[in-house]
């Protein structure tokens, strides 16, 4: 089950990087895939929706909510204003960067990262939910009373946005775990390939706009990169650190709930809003988004052997 698990992240992160440079190298073929990000994205969030179960959220909510209630208030409040104001000094093209994805919400699939790490993976899921709901209001809020002076775009237009491509998906997954829950099954088996054409059509649909821009500054890209995962290795490190009273479980969790993030939400809001860096760094995120997975299973191992 690991390696096949393994050999899918290779094939996203290939889909994700290759989808990205056909689409700079062939920018008219990636014109004609631009009205679909926006819906490709809400149904990549259907699919990851799919798989979480409200009511079980509930419950753990119940039993942790002192614990999850600081965490989240941190994760999307606290530490997107530490990372930027940090950034700033140091790297101000990419600062904006840092505080959008510092201030999304957890990824979909974050409960899964956890379970190959051995986690606290139900802790996990509930920051998703938690997060999720949340994002639509509080990353808009973060970027009006940061960067106001520097970036005028209307509140209203980015919660607009990020309330469509989050809850409407959540509203039909309800539905049809209610109303059809036989189709669940059949969708799941099939989420991974499907979610790797929708990858593939976002990154088609949003780069061929900057293509100018990055074959003239082709440096961007490394730098991009670099800085994703520099943001990556933060955030696990800081994941840990806040939980380190805690078991190796709940440290892990801490990381993957801070690493594993929703960058391609980053991706498709950027480039509606900001870029082309933003949507760069976000879609350069792919990589460390998997590749975390290997330092957090090598700490789990040094922590048990202590």
């Amino acid at each position: 089950m690991h390696a096949s698990i393994r050999l899918n992240d290779v094939v996203l992160v290939f889909v994700v990087i290759s989808s990205m440079a056909a689409s700079i190298i062939f920018p008219d073929f990636g014109s004609r895939f631009r009205t679909l990000p926006f819906y490709c994205l809400m149904i990549i969030f259907f699919l990851s929706y799919l798989s979480i179960d409200i009511a079980s959220v509930w419950k753990i909510l119940k039993d942790h909510s002192t614990q999850i209630l600081v965490f989240t208030v941190m994760k999307i409040a606290i530490l997107p204003c530490i990372i930027y104001f940090v950034f700033y000094p140091i790297a101000p093209k990419y600062a904006l960067s840092a505080l959008l994805l510092t201030g999304v919400s957890t990824g979909v699939v974050a409960p899964m990262i956890s379970n190959m790490v051995r986690g606290n993976s139900a802790l996990v899921l509930v920051v998703v939910v938690i997060t999720s709901a949340l994002a639509p209001f509080t990353l808009p809020t973060l970027i009006q009373i940061i960067v106001a002076r520097e970036v005028a775009i209307s509140f209203m237009s980015m919660l607009q946005m990020l309330a469509t491509v989050i809850f409407i998906p959540i509203i039909v997954v309800e539905i049809i775990r209610y109303l059809l829950p036989r189709l669940i099954t059949p969708i799941l088996k099939n989420r991974f390939p499907v979610s790797l054409i929708l990858f593939a059509l976002i990154n088609l649909g949003v780069f061929y706009r900057y293509a100018p821009f990055f074959k003239k500054e082709p440096s961007v890209i490394i730098m991009s990169t670099i800085v994703a995962f520099v943001l990556a290795a933060i955030f696990c490190v800081v994941g840990i650190v806040f939980f380190h009273k805690g078991s190796v479980e709940n440290q892990l969790a801490g990381a993957v709930m801070l690493g594993n993030l929703n960058n391609v939400l980053v991706i498709v809001f950027s480039s509606e809003f900001f870029g082309p860096i933003e949507p760069l760094v976000a879609a350069m995120y792919t990589i460390p988004f998997w590749v975390i997975v290997i330092p957090l299973r090598y700490y789990r191992h040094r922590k048990i052997a202590e």
